[in-house]
């Protein structure tokens, strides 16, 4: 039944007070500002809990991980090769989801994989090559890395979806191996989770987690492989831990909090709205969830529809401290405005709800992932749509892009210079670096001229 079916008598104390902007205020662009303010606290006493992890991994291999293991998440293994979970028990928790759960499962990831077929062919799988009138061949190789660890929280929540998301493009870029961590504090595995690894392909799957993961994939021990690259989201000490190993190998990003900004003209069902604010505000208290709109009348109906439903809602405390803390509504001149503002604010996730989304999508530039439409919730792209939903948060849309295909590949230039082409290039190349005083540079140039 619909939750609008139930509605709650309003609590005056228990109203979520939602910040209220205004687009005509003289201030409204330091106060939209100081509302999208985040910087994750540099907790330094996590920062050098993670560097000693990482430094006592590095150092001990198995036996540090195993210690750590064993301490944080409440096990007693004797060894990490007994932490890893085997194929055929991957398959039985594959076999054992209920049908419908299992269909989900199996759809979400085809849908998944089919994107991410699409985006390799894009993308260009084998790279390009041409030809120069003198016989120079200039181009470009792809090729995927060849091992990929990922990282899929564990203990308060699963995220079988994560595992699609991470796992799936990787294979599709053609990585020969991907090692998945995943903590399972005392010892309680998530079938759903484990039923997602074997759908994508992961090859194997290790039941450790925290900065101690993190550092076994980074430097490699006796059990587990080093890989080439880290990716997926993490607690505090995981993301402490991902910053510290970037250089030893890649990572994908250091996200922050979950966030949601929704650009509405006041046509869409303002429960719907409410509910797509809701999505967010649940993940944490930190998400971010702004609703931007020309319509004050409407803003209100959206604020009536939040105090009636949320009381239904079984992260309703998370949900209110969330919209209270960093969330907004704010009323703009038109949609013209809201669109600058959503270029200002580089959302994770950008629903466009309005009757001619297209229009207003040409005049976005900065976003991770779009919704258009108010059909298009944020939580389809979340499971099932196919598009990752693995994006940049913190404004760093503005430079950054959606986890995908490409993240798993590497790509090496080619130069075949032919023997005529070296008459041409030898000279300029001389010239540039007897300029920069590398004189072994010109003559190796010089040297290859008639």
């Amino acid at each position: 039944m619909p939750l609008t079916a139930h509605p709650v008598a309003k609590n005056k104390l228990m109203s979520v007070h939602i910040r209220q902007l205004d687009s005509t205020d003289p201030e409204f662009q330091a106060k939209l500002m100081a509302v999208l303010a985040f910087e994750a606290a540099d907790d330094e006493a996590i920062d050098r809990a993670a560097a000693t992890i990482i430094a006592d991994v590095k150092a001990r291999g198995d036996a540090s991980v195993l210690e750590y293991t064993n301490r944080f998440d409440r096990l007693s293994a004797d060894s990490v090769a007994a932490l890893e979970i085997s194929h055929a028990e991957l398959q039985a928790a594959l076999d054992g989801l209920a049908p419908a759960r299992r269909d989900a499962l199996q759809q979400a990831a085809a849908r998944v994989r089919a994107y991410h077929e699409r985006q390799k062919r894009e993308c260009g799988s084998d790279g390009f090559t041409f030809t120069e009138a003198d016989g120079t061949v200039l181009g470009q190789k792809v090729t995927p890395l060849d091992r990929v660890g990922i990282y899929v929280p564990g203990g308060k929540a699963a995220y079988p979806s994560s595992v699609l998301m991470n796992a799936i493009p990787a294979k599709v870029a053609g990585v020969a191996e991907v090692i998945m961590v995943v903590p399972t504090p005392d010892g309680v595995k998530n079938s759903l989770v484990l039923a997602a690894a074997c759908i994508a392909g992961v090859d194997r799957v290790f039941t450790i987690g925290g900065a101690q993961a993190v550092a076994a994939l980074a430097h490699g021990t006796a059990t587990i492989p080093q890989v080439d690259k880290i990716v997926g989201p993490g607690n505090a000490y995981v993301a402490a831990a991902k910053r510290r190993v970037f250089g030893i190998v890649g990572i994908d990003m250091i996200a922050g909090p979950s966030e949601i900004l929704v650009l509405a003209d006041g046509s869409t069902d303002p429960d719907w709205v409410a509910m797509d604010l809701f999505s967010q505000a649940e993940h944490d208290e930190l998400a971010q969830s702004i609703l931007v709109c020309p319509d004050g009348a409407y803003l209100d109906r959206v604020r009536d529809s939040v105090n009636r439903l949320i009381e239904a809602m079984p992260r309703k405390d998370v949900i209110r401290t969330s919209l209270t803390q960093r969330g907004a509504m704010v009323r703009v001149r038109d949609m013209g405005q809201a669109c600058e503002i959503a270029n200002l604010i580089a959302a994770e996730h950008l629903e466009i709800s309005a009757a001619e989304p297209d229009t207003w999508a040409d005049k976005i530039r900065h976003a991770g992932a779009m919704f258009l439409g108010r059909y298009s919730s944020e939580s389809l792209g979340d499971y099932c749509a196919g598009p990752n939903h693995v994006l940049p948060t913190s404004r760093t849309a503005r430079f950054s892009s959606p986890l995908g295909v490409y993240d798993f590949q590497k790509r090496s230039s080619i130069i075949h210079v032919s023997e005529a082409g070296a008459q041409t290039l030898g000279k300029i190349a001389a010239e540039l670096a007897y300029g920069e005083g590398l004189q072994a540079h010109a003559r190796s140039a010089e040297l290859r001229l008639k």
